[in-house]
């Protein structure tokens, strides 16, 4: 009965704030008839979690909600009608059936995939060549920066959040920014959740505060590639990319109630 949701955000969706994103999934579900589970009491809600907020001005490839569902409908037959409601800028890539005993999204996330890439405008003579030399910065033994919190400010050292960086050529991104395909570009997997939360743009400030340069505030192209969960809850120290599971590894297709 519990069914996870995959969906992609891009397009003017992208500068649409988490609170909205919620409200418009409520809409959508209702919409598309999806027998979604509402709570108890004087004020019931549906029983709907998403998995991590994401940033204004940032799209997405994966993006994840958890719903509570009461009757068997298939999982392709849910995605395609999702689908059929959809507004410009969002698109469900999946629809899948969780174990009972799964934990929501919100509380599995571990990590998030970004793709960085400068700009069309923006870009340095060399981008290759300046992504590595961001790579080799992360190569020390600690990087400290300043990160701002709601209870005022404190150093951190983003090494051990920062659990892969590598450079490529990606072949393609939404249709506004596909100036920048075929252009050299970042891959980062990063700590995200409640407890170590980073964004990319911190990631960008340590070195720009290392080369002792402000960042521009709209170079870069910033796009969420997938969400993780880690593969063993209970573990700690230090993590690697082969030690998390994409959100959607946990569900599988069929009817809600098999």
């Amino acid at each position: 009965m519990k069914v996870r949701i995959k969906f992609a955000k891009s397009g003017i969706a992208r500068f649409i704030g988490h609170l909205d994103v919620m409200r418009y999934f409520q809409k959508a579900v209702r919409r598309a008839g999806i027998a979604i589970r509402y709570s108890g009491g004087f004020s019931p809600h549906q029983l709907m979690s998403f998995a991590a907020p994401l940033g204004v001005g940032i799209t997405s490839n994966g993006e994840y909600l958890d719903i509570e569902v009461e009757d068997d409908e298939d999982t392709a037959t849910m995605k395609a009608r999702l689908n059929q409601v959809m507004a410009e800028g969002f698109s469900v890539k999946s629809c899948l059936v969780l174990p009972k005993e799964a934990g929501n999204a919100m509380s599995l996330v571990a990590a998030a995939r970004y793709t960085v890439a400068f700009r069309p405008g923006c870009m340095p003579q060399n981008p290759e060549e300046w992504f590595a030399g961001l790579i080799s910065f992360y190569d020390r033994d600690r990087v400290n920066i300043i990160k701002k919190t709601k209870k005022g400010e404190k150093e951190l050292d983003l090494k051990p959040l920062i659990y892969e960086l590598k450079s490529y050529v990606p072949k393609s991104y939404e249709p506004e920014s596909a100036p920048c395909a075929g252009q050299p570009a970042l891959s980062m997997l990063i700590s995200t959740g409640s407890t170590e939360n980073i964004k990319p743009e911190l990631v960008l400030d340590a070195y720009y505060q290392y080369l002792n340069q402000e960042r521009p505030a709209f170079a870069f192209f910033v796009q969420r590639e997938e969400v993780y969960a880690k593969k063993e809850p209970k573990k700690e120290g230090n993590f690697h990319a082969d030690d998390f599971l994409p959100l959607e590894a946990f569900g599988r297709n069929g009817g809600c109630l098999e």
